[in-house]
């Protein structure tokens, strides 16, 4: 292997493992860090979460449905049912 083989191969996995830490299905380290929690501490936690409706990893896909990751917390901390509040009425800009 030269050089700028290994370099691009390098290249690579830091693009890969950069995938994984964004967009909709983070790796399960991605959202340990996320939740602040170590890997060995989350893959623990999720077991236990799981039953308790935490979304499982999607086979197709290979991770957790992020936005349905943070309903889930949302839901567990009461926090589901806020919505924003409606407009008073129309503004008057003259008045100021």
């Amino acid at each position: 292997m030269t050089v700028a083989e290994g370099s691009r191969s390098a290249r690579d996995g830091d693009r890969r493992a950069r995938v994984r830490t964004q967009g909709l299905f983070p790796s399960e380290c991605e959202i340990a860090r996320r939740l602040s929690q170590t890997a060995v501490e989350w893959a623990a936690k999720a077991v236990i979460l799981e039953r308790d409706g935490l979304p499982r990893i999607d086979p197709l896909m290979g991770g957790r449905y992020w936005p349905a990751v943070e309903a889930y917390w949302r839901r567990r901390y009461g926090l589901h049912s806020i919505e924003p509040s409606q407009p008073d009425g129309k503004e008057n800009l003259d008045a100021l």
